[in-house]
């Protein structure tokens, strides 16, 4: 079982104006072949389906307790993508078309999909696929998949940095960017565990210095590049049998925290009338309490 917190992992900043093009170009670090939806259920059936759970616990843990991580990943990659869509139409009669923007609009599937929400598939409105998701029951190999996985997310985010200067859109950047290299990290040394080869030093990967971004620091400051939960669950303990010692980058002491991060308030957004979203008015509200009042 899963246990959902309602809590984002951190704060995202509430925008004053929206973007909706900034939006479009998060969506891929979603659904995207790279995004946190493959990462997340990657790393997911890894877990579900791993054989010799008991033999190998540390590697099962290790994949187990980052997929967790990936769950608040793909909530808070959503949410910002609700937060970039905010502000960009506004109530009116259905003849003054309010929703004319949703016209000429890069990403239309926001508003005649989704109500201006996140849609889980990447920056081109292609689905999320499940053949992205890559599990062969061969331990080294998932674990080096998951490596390059992790390697390839890393560019996505740091183009899509690139791609917007947008506040929030930057803020989860950065976030991810810091945890993300962490689960680079991770892997190598999963994989250095089990094959005693320096994964780091045979295969080339993007730096990881995370200074480089402004967005970044903050939380390299606060030491989350050194990182890795157990959420609480004493069974997922053994990771520390794998991570250990330094981190490569900085030479600062990795930790293994048996808590689940602080988090932040999940936004709570408005209603759109001119997408009749969620199409309860103040006397449907009444007759629906009225109703769960009756079954108390």
């Amino acid at each position: 079982m899963i246990k959902r917190i309602n809590r984002l992992q951190v704060a995202l900043p509430r925008p004053e104006h929206g973007d909706p093009n900034a939006a479009s170009a998060v969506q891929d670090l979603l659904g995207g072949k790279f995004g946190e939806m493959s990462t997340l259920n990657n790393y997911m059936f890894q877990s579900f389906n791993f054989r010799g759970k008991k033999k190998l616990k540390p590697f099962h843990d290790l994949i187990a307790s980052i997929s967790a991580e990936e769950f608040a990943h793909v909530e808070l990659v959503s949410n910002t993508i609700n937060l970039l869509t905010f502000g960009n139409t506004y109530p009116a009669d259905p003849d003054a078309a309010p929703l004319q923007e949703g016209k000429d609009a890069r990403y239309s599937l926001y508003y005649t999909l989704q109500a201006q929400t996140a849609y889980p598939g990447d920056s081109m409105g292609r689905p999320w696929n499940g053949e992205y998701v890559t599990n062969t029951g061969v331990l080294v190999e998932d674990l080096l998949y998951n490596y390059m996985l992790e390697i390839g997310a890393r560019t996505h985010k740091m183009r899509i940095y690139e791609m917007t200067d947008h506040p929030t859109a930057r803020e989860l950047c950065g976030f991810l960017l810091v945890r993300g290299g962490t689960h680079i990290l991770a892997y190598a040394k999963a994989l250095e565990v089990a094959t005693g080869v320096e994964v780091g030093k045979m295969l080339p990967v993007p730096s990881l210095d995370n200074y480089k971004f402004d967005a970044a620091k903050k939380y390299m400051d606060q030491g989350l590049h050194n990182i890795l939960y157990t959420w609480d669950e004493p069974e997922y303990r053994d990771i520390r049998m794998i991570w250990k010692g330094k981190n490569p980058e900085t030479g600062e002491q990795l930790r293994v925290v048996d808590e689940i991060p602080e988090g932040a308030p999940i936004p709570d957004f408005e209603e759109k009338p001119e997408q009749f979203a969620p199409g309860i008015d103040r006397d449907d509200y009444e007759r629906i309490l009225k109703r769960l009042l009756s079954n108390m």
